[in-house]
Formats: structure tokens, sequence, C-alpha cells
């Protein structure tokens, strides 16, 4: 059974993430935790909430390290008293349902220098990305954290880039990801048949299904395709679809990390 995910109160703006090119903000909750806030106001909207959502329970899904996601609402008071105009407009179109992160208190970022990753995590994480057409887990954005020891998995709102423009689905889901080749953890990726056949096998329709379900309906209506149910099966067919087409993306990974070693 797919876990619920939770929801909390935003009570507290306690300092904005300026690396985030969103404007992400560490924040407290009325339940005492501290989260990375994601904000719907910011320039990708709630599509990248949604890529964020379903990208992170699919890695959680597949036994990937990947920190609490919860829903966070925003109260309209919640802005007035931020010194900051950016963030107080920031805070103001983001009212209602946003959606955090548990925040990984003392982690520091992934160096692939200082950093080995055993072959096999690397190769699940390569067909993560490669399966969610992720373009942002570079050397120059790891969007990865070792926190006590262990290497934790942020940031999927850049996946699914195929919804910022809709309209050919279909055929974004059955192309190979050519931008693969910049993964940062590509070079240890020598395990990605043996990965693709296990996680083909836990991606099953039904678990994909429950996953986009976690998707709240208000940000699945838009003006290029108001109509939450339709949107929400699209999803899941494009997941689908690449899913029974896994070979396309693990064979573009492996001729590009062929070409890299």
């Amino acid at each position: 059974m797919q876990q619920e995910i939770r929801t909390a109160h935003v009570t507290r703006y306690v300092t904005p993430l300026r690396e985030g090119g969103s404007l992400p903000a560490i924040v407290e909750a009325d339940d005492g935790f501290l989260y990375v806030l994601k904000f719907r106001g910011a320039g990708q909207g709630v599509k990248a909430l949604i890529a964020e959502l379903i990208g992170g329970e699919i890695a959680r899904t597949l036994g990937l390290r990947v920190p609490e996601i919860i829903f966070a609402n925003v109260d309209p008071a919640f802005g007035r008293t931020e010194p900051d105009e950016e963030i107080q407009d920031l805070l103001k179109f983001s009212t209602g349902l946003n959606l955090a992160l548990h925040y990984l208190s003392g982690a520091i970022n992934f160096d692939p220098v200082v950093n080995k990753v055993d072959p096999l995590l690397a190769s699940q994480i390569v067909w993560l990305d490669a399966l969610l057409m992720n373009v942002d887990r570079t050397v120059r954005n790891t969007n990865l954290l070792m926190w006590r020891k262990e290497l934790w998995l942020i940031d999927h709102g850049a996946s699914l880039y195929f919804h910022h423009t809709w309209s050919n689905w279909e055929e974004q889901s059955l192309k190979p990801f050519v931008q693969i080749k910049d993964h940062v953890l590509l070079q240890w990726a020598s395990e990605l048949d043996k990965v693709n056949e296990s996680f083909c096998s836990i991606l099953t329709q039904h678990k994909v299904a429950s996953i986009v379900g976690l998707v709240p309906d208000e940000w699945l209506i838009n003006e290029s395709a108001p109509d939450a149910v339709e949107n929400r099966k699209v999803y899941e067919q494009f997941l689908l679809n690449r899913i029974s087409h896994s070979h396309l993306f693990v064979k573009e990974a492996q001729h590009a990390r062929q070409a890299l070693i």
C-alpha cells in the first residue's frame, strides 16, 4: 500500500536557500520539524512540485534514500512581516498547498572527487534519472547530499519536463535520454542491466498509479490541460511507456558511459 503524504502548516520562515534557482527556503512547521519548502509561486509553478513529488516517491519506492516529502500549507498572512520584497511576493503567490522535504541538518553536498559511489547504487540512481528524464544531476549541480555517511537524493523538480510542453508527451515517453551523458554518477554505473530488470519488476502499473495518485487534483489543472483526471492519466501512461521501453534509455546510458570511460 502506498504511503500517505503528511500535511503540515508552515509557522516560521527561517532562511532562503539562495543556491536554488526557485528560491526554496528552510521553514519550520507546526509539527516542530524543519523543512526545505518548494514554493508553488516559484518560476516553474506547481509543475516543479509535481515532478518533485512523483520523482521523489518513485525513488523511495525503489529503495533509494530521499528525505520525507510532505504537503506544506502556507497561510495568506504568512509573508506580511517578511522585509525582503522578492521573498514577500513569493510567499504571497504560494498561499495554499506547497511541497516540502525534511531538512537534513548537517548534510554536505556530494563531491564526486571526494566521495566514491558503489556501482550498484550509482546504476540505480542513473536508471532513475533516465526514467524521469531528470536533467539536474550533473557535476555542476549534483542534487545529492551526504548525510550520516549515506547518499541522499534531493530535488527532482527538473524531471518530467514533457509537462512543460505537454502536447507531445507520447513521443517524449519513448525517447532515450541523451542528457544522461552529463550525469555525475555515470562513470560508476556499470550495473544498469541488473538494475533495469529489478526496477522494472518493482514499478508495476498499480505502483505507478498509486504514486501518481498522490498528486493533488488542484495541481493537475492548468490552462492548456484543464482536466485533472485526464492529466493524471497522462503522467501514469508517460511513466509506464518509459518503463516498458526502458531498454532505450538503458542503452543510451551504457553508450554514454563507454564514451566517458
